[in-house]
């Protein structure tokens, strides 16, 4: 890989095919997103579609996507599965089920058999919203994490940086399961400060069956006065522990839009990764999430 402290120049662009490997959406009117609260998150205290998205991402080279799931509510993922088979552009989905729930298998065997099931990639839950930093080594965690193994799944980790060292062992004791963390551990991009968030994404990226998202950052940082300087420090942390390989980028839409358009998302991950060569950046923007996510 390239020394990531050198920056390509402006005009080095992304691959014309890319893969959005995180971005959402909900209806209100359907069911409540109870964690949109507060005033700064009232830009997206609103209606987000498939339909609405599809245009800005296919201008910039979109060419398949995985749709995540927001709230641990069972009747989400079947909605999902119906959006991927709605729209093409949706080639993945990371969908929700109880881990601790004792028919934790049967229930994945159930929605792999839905109408559009095939679509379902991976499984997450919002750990980052559990008190136990410990959370992923529970028993009853554990052994939902290998009914997902089982399923031929991945499982994303969506965590706040004190709970790295949680995903690092639950991720050595699963040694058959692909974790993906997603939007680099959320990182305080804006308090610009980086340890220990970066010896522990060092330990986690260690171990080979763990996969990181470039996603999520611009929302870490300042939202009104952002710049890829800020960012750049941690997508490099990233990009030299995890390696192009296994770094895949996401849009993050509609949170992203809280501090920056579909556009302009990508055009950070361009100048974040205009070090790399054209085959790396190949696999950050499409064939990492392939591998990962079975697309």
């Amino acid at each position: 890989m390239a020394d990531p402290t050198e920056r390509a120049p402006a005009s080095v662009r992304r691959p014309a095919s890319v893969v959005d490997a995180h971005h959402h959406v909900w209806d209100l009117s359907v069911r409540d997103q109870e964690w949109i609260a507060g005033p700064e998150l009232a830009p997206i205290r609103r209606d987000f579609t498939i339909e609405e998205m599809e245009p800005a991402a296919r201008a910039a080279g979109v060419v398949a996507s995985v749709l995540v799931q927001t709230v641990t509510v069972a009747d989400e993922t079947p909605e999902l599965l119906a959006v991927a088979v709605r729209n093409d552009l949706v080639a993945g989905v990371v969908g929700w089920t109880d881990l601790t729930a004792p028919a934790v298998a049967d229930e994945l065997h159930r929605l792999r058999q839905l109408t559009g099931g095939q679509h379902l990639v991976s499984v997450r839950h919002q750990v980052q919203g559990e008190p136990d930093p410990d959370w992923l080594l529970r028993p009853d965690v554990r052994r939902g994490l290998e009914a997902v193994a089982a399923a031929g799944l991945a499982y994303d980790l969506v965590v706040l940086p004190h709970q790295l060292p949680a995903c690092t062992e639950v991720a050595r004791r699963h040694p058959r399961l692909t974790f993906v963390l997603d939007h680099l551990g959320k990182p305080p991009i804006a308090a610009g400060a980086r340890t220990p968030w970066a010896t522990d994404i060092g330990a986690l990226a260690a171990l080979p069956n763990t996969v990181c998202k470039l996603s999520g950052m611009v929302t870490e940082a300042d939202p009104a006065a952002w710049t890829t300087a800020d960012l750049a420090p941690y997508a490099d942390t990233v990009l030299e522990a995890f390696g192009p390989r296994r770094l895949m980028f996401g849009s993050d839409w509609p949170v992203c839009t809280l501090a920056a358009g579909y556009e302009e998302v990508l055009d950070a991950a361009d100048e974040l990764t205009g070090q790399l060569t054209d085959a790396e950046r190949a696999e950050v923007f499409s064939g990492t999430a392939r591998r990962a996510y079975g697309l």
